[in-house]
């Protein structure tokens, strides 16, 4: 599901070249319609969470994905800015509340020791998604037009839907396959029926965390909107070659999200502190991330640019399985709420930093200057993360 729901979030990156053209877009109207995707994801961060935890994964991931795939399909029939961002709305629609809702499903489904290898593990298909796009899409425009492209890949996602609400279960008890081990070494079940939700409380508690996914996010949303566009007419490159530039670089995120999960655990079954487990990684990924995007900024090369671009994603996706594993460690009755209570600021993220990249190339005629407001962020970032206390759940802190 990660792996699909990225492919429909970043195809139009590697179209973007082609739709600009045909539909007579600037670099702002598509920076714009790149964060539409940002503003129902953003709302439905909050409330999405909160719907998985009433509804159920399976229900509420069987809706998601039937949306992503709609919307995906629809896109082929965009007939200009308004339509596409009208589109790019809706796929945030269905894009918002899975996630959290996922988180919720991984609380009941592995065993708490796990859970930030499940958050890296999972997070990694989804950038394995983000790295697949770029050729992906280049080889599908070779032989259709980008209309086809989109119509193709929102088919695949209607077909995991069906195998999805066939196959899970939102309680592991009620799956055939499931065994006693397997049931012994998962958290126990919750009682009481489904939890009402102190929000206020809670989201005081969750919101420095949200602050730093803010800071993250940034960054992400400029990979996942902008780097095959920014080989594409920085360095002068054509639609395949910045594809497979992309790809290569968007690839190192792979590796970042399932490194970072397994340190992560590593680290807790060491030493048994969350804030060394979790906390530690994610200063160092914004650290390492800032240090590596500093020579894109400074030296106009091909090669530099693609290696330290590919280190500093690598970097920046170790935070990604910590900072959702703090959220199961801080709430895990509320996993879902509280991970969209995090992940409300990678979506406000999105708002902003793919609409700033495009306006600011415009303005400056430059492809570098906008990653300087992510250098910012990622030391802010260091900064912010290495003063959380997610070592106090939220029932101490009065839950």
């Amino acid at each position: 599901m990660y792996l699909i729901l990225f492919v429909n979030r970043v195809n139009i990156s590697t179209a973007a070249p082609l739709m600009k053209a045909d539909l007579g877009l600037s670099n702002t109207q598509l920076g714009l319609v790149f964060s539409a995707f940002a503003i129902p994801y953003a709302v439905f961060q909050l409330i999405g969470g909160w719907v998985g935890d009433k509804l159920g994964p399976r229900l509420t991931l069987s809706l998601c994905c039937g949306m992503v795939g709609a919307c995906t399909v629809l896109t082929g029939a965009a007939a200009g800015f308004v339509s596409l961002f009208a589109l790019r709305l809706a796929l945030g629609f269905g894009e918002g509340a899975a996630f959290p809702t996922a988180t919720r499903a991984m609380s009941s489904w592995t065993p708490a020791r796990s859970w930030g290898f499940a958050q890296g593990i999972t997070h990694s298909f989804g950038r394995i998604g983000n790295a697949l796009t770029p050729p992906l899409m280049a080889a599908l425009l070779l032989f259709v037009s980008w209309r086809v492209s989109f119509v193709i890949l929102g088919v695949v996602s209607l077909v995991w839907l069906f195998l999805w609400a066939w196959y899970f279960r939102n309680d592991p008890r009620d799956h055939r396959s499931i065994t006693a081990a397997d049931l012994a070494a998962l958290p126990a079940p919750r009682s009481g029926g489904r939890p009402a939700i102190p929000w206020l409380r809670l989201a005081r508690h969750i919101l420095p965390v949200t602050i730093v996914d803010f800071c993250y996010g940034w960054t992400l949303w400029l990979f996942l909107s902008w780097i095959p566009a920014f080989f594409f007419e920085n360095y002068h490159l054509n639609l395949q070659s910045s594809a497979m530039f992309s790809a290569g670089v968007l690839f190192a995120g792979v590796v970042g999200d399932t490194v970072g999960g397994v340190v992560s655990d590593r680290l807790l079954h060491k030493t048994g502190s969350l804030l060394v487990a979790r906390r530690a990684v994610i200063v160092a990924g914004f650290l390492g991330a800032f240090v590596f995007l500093l020579p894109v900024v400074l030296i106009h090369d091909l090669t530099v640019a693609a290696v330290c671009l590919s280190l500093a994603f690598f970097f920046a996706e170790l935070i990604v399985a910590p900072i959702w594993s703090v959220t199961m460690d801080i709430a895990p009755r509320y996993a879902g709420s509280a991970s969209g209570m995090m992940n409300f600021g990678f979506g406000v993220a999105g708002l902003v930093s793919p609409s700033s990249f495009g306006y600011l190339v415009d303005r400056t005629g430059s492809w570098v200057v906008p990653f300087i407001a992510s250098i910012v962020l990622l030391l802010l970032g260091a900064v912010l993360a290495s003063r959380l206390r997610h070592d106090k759940p939220f029932a101490e802190a009065g839950g």
